[in-house]
């Protein structure tokens, strides 16, 4: 699966992207991942990606033209590709793991990542969909693009290592959040209190267990 984001700051996912789970998925080619630098395609000696925003107000907004020039650059050619051109934006849809499991199904995602007051509005002809990663408003779409990259990889076959994993944890069922977790040592100590592992978990009693974790799912 190919990742490609179109960013002002390409650098910025370096760190996370080349560790763990997402550093592995990308060394055995189970994804791809590259972050464009939008102002390859400015043409002017300032490379300007940005300008003020028509009728006035603060800030300054980023440039359709430049962006479209980028997307047209990057959207592949193969005719069966499954792709989706996604703007981060906080007036976006909300993303959660249903969209995260329908995205794992296509080929292809690219990303705008807007800064400052956000982008041309005529930007939005280009893209399929708008999406936020919550109610609240960051300073560019970088972290967004990180957290949809990041829960769409682990729903990749092969990428978790174990297919199990993914099968029971929070938000894998709508409204559902996962039972509780523990491991060693059995019994910690903390502030003169003892905290102790449920017995259920340790009887070795699979029905039971099985029966105590499914009680202790949370449910919205």
């Amino acid at each position: 699966m190919q990742f490609n984001i179109i960013t002002i700051f390409p650098e910025i996912f370096d760190s996370y992207f080349n560790e763990s789970i997402i550093g592995r998925a990308q060394k055995e080619k189970k994804i791809k991942i590259k972050a464009h630098d939008l102002r390859k395609w400015t043409k002017d000696k300032h490379r300007t990606v940005d300008d003020t925003p028509y009728g006035g107000g603060a800030g300054m907004v980023m440039k359709a033209d430049v962006i479209y020039k980028a997307l047209r650059a990057l959207r592949s050619k193969k005719k069966k590709e499954k792709r989706k051109i996604v703007l981060l934006s906080a007036k976006g849809k909300r993303w959660d793991q249903a969209m995260a499991k329908k995205y794992s199904k296509l080929d292809n995602v690219i990303f705008v990542c807007g800064r400052y007051e956000g982008v041309d509005e005529r930007v939005k002809e280009f893209i399929d969909e708008e999406i936020s990663i919550g109610d609240y408003v960051l300073t560019g779409g970088e972290l967004g693009a990180m957290v949809m990259i990041d829960s769409i990889t682990r729903l990749l076959p092969g990428v978790l290592g174990n297919k199990e994993s993914a099968k029971d944890e929070s938000h894998s069922q709508p409204g559902v959040l996962e039972y509780p977790q523990y491991t060693k040592p059995e019994t910690i100590t903390a502030e003169r209190k003892k905290y102790s592992v449920p017995k259920v978990l340790l009887s070795g009693n699979h029905a039971e267990i099985k029966k105590w974790r499914e009680e202790h799912k949370k449910r919205s």
